[in-house]
C-alpha cells in the first residue's frame, strides 16, 4: 500500500470497533433537527472542541466574542476548526449531516449523500492536550476518492478577554508550515499539530482554508453583529490543507485518524500528536472504558420516575466532561479587568471542575461549590479534592494567606475576581469548609481534612473578623446576586456562614481542637437563635435577600426583600428554616410568580418601583426596587429542589428534577443532548437554539447537576455518611405516589453501599447492604405524614427504634449490629 493510500484494511488493524451509525451503543443520546443551530461538543481533562452539530465552526461565545469555540488544549486555544471534504463536497455543508450524538466520552456526526456515507467521531484521551477524530467512509460501489482536511489556526490564551485592558487584541499572529506529513501553527503562546498517521499525497498553506466557511463572515469586536459569523475581529489565524487518497470497496468501511494536538512549544504539539496516533482506536476504546467505569457508581433504579434515572446517568457523564486541568499557571490579580500586573507565583497544577462550556471553562468557587455535593454522589470523590487544592492554592498565594477564597481562575491563572480588596465573594469563603466537611464526612479522609483545616479556619475568621463592621454577626460583602438596592448584609451569605460554622466545628472536634470547635458552634448558635427574627418577611412570605439597606443611615438591619432565587437557601442549607416558616416559603416559591415550566426564576414577579415593568402575577404586596428576572437557571431550579426535598415534599421536589432533566434529556427542549445548561428557555431568556453562537448561556453548566444527584442519593435513597466519625445513615424517604427506588454501587469511603426501599401495602421495606465501608450502620425510612407505627422489625425480628421528627418528617431509625440490614416498618393510621 503508497503513502497517503487508505484502504478497507485500516479498520482490521484497530482493536475496537469505531462508533458508528451501524452499531451505535446503547448509551447514547442524539439529534436529527436543526443541526446548524445546535452546539456540540467534546471534552477530556486537557482539551475540549466545540463546534456546531454538522461539524462546521460558526464562531462562538462571548469572552472573546467569538473564539471560545473551535479546538482548545487550555489555556490555550488552537483553532478555529477541521473541516473535511471527499471528492470536494465539504461534510456538513455539500454533504449533510443527518444525526449528532454523544455517548460516553465522545460525540458523533453522519452524514449521506453521493453514494457515500460518513461516520465521524471525536474523543479526547486521557491527560491529552489534543482532539482525536476519527472519519468512517462508506461507499456504495468499489471507486477511489480524495480527501481534502482543511484547518484554520487561532493560537490564542483564554485571558485577555474581549473587553479588559489589555484586550485580546494583543493575539499575536501565527504562522503555518508543514512537517513530517502534519500541518504545524506556531505563536508564541503555544503551538497546534494537525494531521493524520497516515501521509498525505498533497498539502497547501494560506490566510484562509476553512472549508465551506472561506471566506470568513468576521464579527465586529462588540456592537452590532451578523447573526451568524466565522471568525472574529481579534482572529489572526492562519490555514492549511492536506490531501489523502481513499481506495474504497463497495460496502467495506475505511477509516482514517486524525488528531488537534496542541503543546507549550512545537516539540510538545508534535510529542503529543505522535503519541495519540500511535493507537486511536484503543485510545477511544480506553476513553469510553473509563467514562464507563465511573459511571458504574450511583447506578439508580426509579421505575416511577424514569427520566430521573436517566439524568442521574447522564449528570455522572456532565461531571465528568467538565473535569479541566491546566499546569504551571501563573497566578495574576487583573482586578476585575482593569490592571495586568506581573503574575504573584505559579500553581504546577490546577485540576477543577470546569464550571460551563464555553465561555466559563475555568475555575470558580460558587460553581464548585454547589457541583462538589452532586460529584460526591456521583462517586467522583477525587475532583472534589482537586478542586478545593486549586481554590486554595490560588487563594493562598494571591491574597497572602488572608482566608479569602478567590471567585474566578481562567485556565491562564488569571484571577479575574476575588482578591481581598474586592467587595465580594462572601459566600463562596464561608462555603469552603462546608465543601471540605462534605468530602471528608462522604470519604472518611483525615488527611485531606488535616491538610485543610488551618485554611478553612482562616476562612471563617477572616469572615467574622473583617466584613462585619457594625458587629451584629451577619458577614458584609456580595453574595450570590447582586442588584441595585440590596442591603450590605446577604441571605444567603448568612444561611452559609452558619452552616459552615457548624462544619468546622465538626472538622474542629475531630482533631480536638476544643477552642475552635467552641469557638465556630457558639458563633453559629448565636446567629441561629437570631436568625428568624432578623430575617423572616411575613408580607412577602419568605426571607428577606438582604438587610442594612443602603438607603437608611440607620443601617438598622431593616430587611430589603427582593424576591432573588437565594431567598431559597434557608429552605436548603442546613436546613436553616424552621419547619413552620420552610414549609411556607416553598409553598410560596412553587407559585407561578416564582415558578415556570423548567423551575426557579431568578428573581419572581411582583410590584416594583424599577423602571422596568414587572411582568408576570404578584404573590405578595411588597413593593421591590428591582425588576422580575423570569430566566430559569439550572442551578436555582437545583437549589429548589433540594429545598424541597429537605422538607419531604417529594411531589413538591418532582417538578424541580423534572425541570433539570428535561432541558438536559427532553429533544424537545434541549439544545446539546445529554448535556444540562446554564439557563433554560424561560420568558426572560429565549431558547439559546434561537440566540447567535456568539450570544448564548453555556449549552454545559456542571452545577445543575446539584438538582439531580443530590436529590436521588441523599434524599430519596436516604445515603448520609458521617465517616469522619465512623458512622453511616441510610434513611430514604419514597416520592409520593411511587412503591420503590434503589441505588446501588454508590461510593462511600473506601467501599460501596446498595440500598433499596420500596412499599407493599402498609409495610415499608428498607434494604442496606455495605461492603467495605468501616462505619456503625443506622437503617430508617421517613414516614409517610399522619402514620403511626404498628410494627418495627429488622432482620426478621422485633427490633428497638428511635422516632426523630425532622423537616422530612418521622424518621424511623433503628441501629444495625452488622454492615447490612433489612429493615421493615408496618404503619397504620
Amino acid at each position: 500500500m503508497k503513502a497517503g493510500v487508505v484502504t478497507a484494511l485500516v479498520v482490521a488493524a484497530t482493536l475496537v470497533p469505531v462508533p458508528t451509525a451501524a452499531a451505535a451503543p446503547s448509551g447514547e443520546v442524539s439529534e436529527t433537527t436543526r443541526l446548524a443551530d445546535r452546539r456540540a461538543l467534546v471534552s477530556g481533562d486537557r482539551a475540549f472542541a466545540m463546534g456546531d452539530e454538522t461539524g462546521l465552526y460558526p464562531a462562538t461565545g462571548w469572552h472573546i466574542r467569538g473564539e471560545m469555540g473551535g479546538f482548545w488544549a487550555p489555556p490555550v486555544k488552537l483553532l478555529d476548526g477541521v473541516w473535511f471534504a471527499l471528492d470536494g463536497s465539504w461534510l456538513g455543508k455539500d454533504v449533510p449531516a443527518t444525526r449528532y450524538a454523544r455517548g460516553q466520552g465522545y460525540q458523533r456526526f453522519e452524514y449521506r449523500g453521493g453514494g457515500l456515507s460518513v461516520d465521524r467521531v471525536e474523543f479526547v484521551p486521557a491527560g491529552a492536550r489534543a482532539t482525536v477524530i476519527g472519519l468512517t467512509v462508506r461507499s456504495d460501489r468499489k471507486r477511489d476518492a480524495r480527501l481534502a482536511l482543511d484547518a484554520h489556526s487561532e493560537l490564542m490564551p483564554a485571558y485577555p478577554w474581549g473587553w479588559t485592558t489589555p484586550n485580546a487584541s494583543t493575539n499575536g499572529p501565527d504562522s503555518g508550515s508543514v512537517g513530517d506529513g502534519a500541518l504545524v501553527f506556531q505563536d508564541p503562546v503555544g503551538s497546534a499539530v494537525v494531521g493524520s498517521a497516515s501521509q498525505p499525497t498533497g498539502h497547501a498553506l494560506g490566510p484562509g482554508h476553512r472549508g465551506p466557511q472561506d471566506p470568513a463572515v468576521v464579527c465586529p469586536a462588540d456592537g452590532p453583529a451578523p447573526a451568524r459569523c466565522d471568525d472574529s475581529a481579534f482572529g489572526k489565524g492562519t490555514g492549511g490543507r492536506l490531501e489523502y487518497s481513499l481506495r474504497l470497496a463497495a460496502g467495506r468501511p475505511a477509516t482514517l485518524w486524525f488528531a488537534v494536538a496542541g503543546g507549550d512549544t512545537g516539540g510538545q504539539a508534535r510529542a503529543t500528536f505522535d503519541a495519540v496516533m500511535r493507537d486511536p482506536a484503543g485510545a477511544l476504546h480506553r476513553t469510553v472504558s473509563a467514562r464507563r467505569s465511573a459511571a458504574s457508581s450511583t447506578v439508580v433504579d426509579l421505575p416511577g420516575d424514569r427520566l430521573l434515572e436517566r439524568s442521574v446517568e447522564w449528570s455522572k457523564q456532565n461531571l465528568l466532561d467538565s473535569v479541566q486541568e491546566v499546569r504551571n499557571a501563573r497566578i495574576r490579580d487583573v482586578d476585575e479587568g482593569k490592571a495586568y500586573p506581573d503574575p504573584v507565583g505559579t500553581v504546577p497544577r490546577m485540576r477543577w471542575l470546569a464550571a460551563g462550556f464555553p465561555d466559563y471553562p475555568w475555575l470558580f468557587a460558587t460553581d464548585g461549590e454547589y457541583s462538589a455535593y452532586a460529584a460526591v454522589a456521583a462517586g467522583q470523590f477525587d475532583i472534589v479534592r482537586d478542586h478545593l487544592r486549586a481554590l486554595r492554592d490560588v487563594s493562598e498565594m494571591l491574597n497572602k494567606r488572608s482566608g479569602k477564597v478567590v471567585h474566578e481562575v481562567v485556565s491562564t491563572g488569571d484571577v479575574y475576581f476575588g482578591n481581598n480588596t474586592a467587595a465580594g465573594n462572601t459566600d463562596e469563603t464561608v462555603k469552603f469548609p462546608s465543601a471540605v466537611a462534605l468530602v471528608w464526612r462522604w470519604t472518611g479522609d483525615n488527611s485531606f481534612r488535616d491538610e485543610m483545616y488551618d485554611f478553612a479556619v482562616r476562612n471563617l475568621r477572616y469572615v467574622t473578623g473583617t466584613l462585619d463592621k457594625d458587629g451584629d454577626g451577619w458577614p458584609e460583602g456580595l453574595g450570590n446576586v447582586e442588584r441595585q438596592g440590596m442591603g450590605q448584609e446577604k441571605l444567603d451569605s448568612a444561611v452559609y456562614l452558619i452552616r459552615g460554622l457548624l462544619d468546622l466545628a465538626d472538622l474542629a472536634a475531630s482533631k480536638h481542637d476544643g477552642a475552635v470547635a467552641r469557638w465556630a458552634a457558639g458563633k453559629a448558635e448565636d446567629l441561629r437563635r437570631r436568625f428568624e427574627a432578623q430575617w423572616w418577611v411575613k408580607e412577602g412570605v419568605g426571607y428577606a435577600d438582604s438587610i442594612d439597606d443602603p438607603a437608611n443611615p440607620a443601617n438598622d438591619n431593616t430587611p430589603v426583600f427582593q424576591r432573588h432565587w437565594t431567598g431559597v437557601t434557608p429552605m436548603e442549607a442546613g436546613p436553616l428554616a424552621s419547619a413552620e416558616h420552610g414549609k411556607q416559603a416553598l409553598v410560596q416559591r412553587e407559585r407561578d410568580c416564582y415558578t415556570g415550566e423548567f423551575g426557579t426564576f431568578h428573581t419572581g414577579t411582583g410590584p416594583t418601583s424599577a423602571p422596568v415593568g414587572n411582568p408576570g402575577p404578584s404573590c405578595d404586596p411588597l413593593v421591590s426596587t428591582v425588576a422580575s428576572e423570569r430566566a430559569t437557571y439550572s442551578l436555582n431550579t437545583a437549589v429548589m429542589a433540594v429545598a424541597e426535598g429537605n422538607y419531604g415534599r417529594m411531589a413538591a421536589q418532582r417538578r424541580y428534577t423534572t425541570g433539570n432533566a428535561r432541558i438536559q434529556l427532553d429533544p424537545a427542549v434541549w439544545e446539546t443532548p445529554g448535556a444540562m445548561p446554564e439557563v433554560a428557555p424561560s420568558p426572560d431568556s429565549k431558547a439559546n437554539i434561537d440566540r447567535p453562537f456568539h450570544d448564548r448561556s453555556m449549552n454545559l453548566q456542571a452545577w445543575g447537576t446539584y438538582g439531580t444527584l443530590w436529590p436521588v442519593v441523599h434524599q430519596q435513597l436516604g445515603v448520609a455518611p458521617d465517616l469522619g466519625a465512623a458512622r453511616l445513615a441510610v434513611v430514604p424517604q419514597l416520592p409520593d405516589g411511587q412503591n420503590s427506588v434503589a441505588g446501588r454501587d454508590i461510593r462511600v469511603g473506601r467501599g460501596s453501599v446498595d440500598v433499596s426501599v420500596d412499599r407493599d401495602g402498609s409495610v415499608y421495606r428498607t434494604e442496606v447492604t455495605s461492603r467495605s465501608v468501616g462505619a456503625a450502620l443506622t437503617v430508617g425510612v421517613v414516614l409517610p405524614a399522619g402514620a403511626t407505627i404498628a410494627a418495627v422489625r429488622l432482620d426478621g425480628r422485633p427490633a428497638a427504634y428511635q422516632v426523630a421528627t425532622t423537616t422530612r418528617g418521622a424518621e424511623v431509625r433503628v441501629a444495625s449490629p452488622g454492615s447490612s440490614a433489612r429493615l421493615e416498618v408496618q404503619v397504620g393510621r
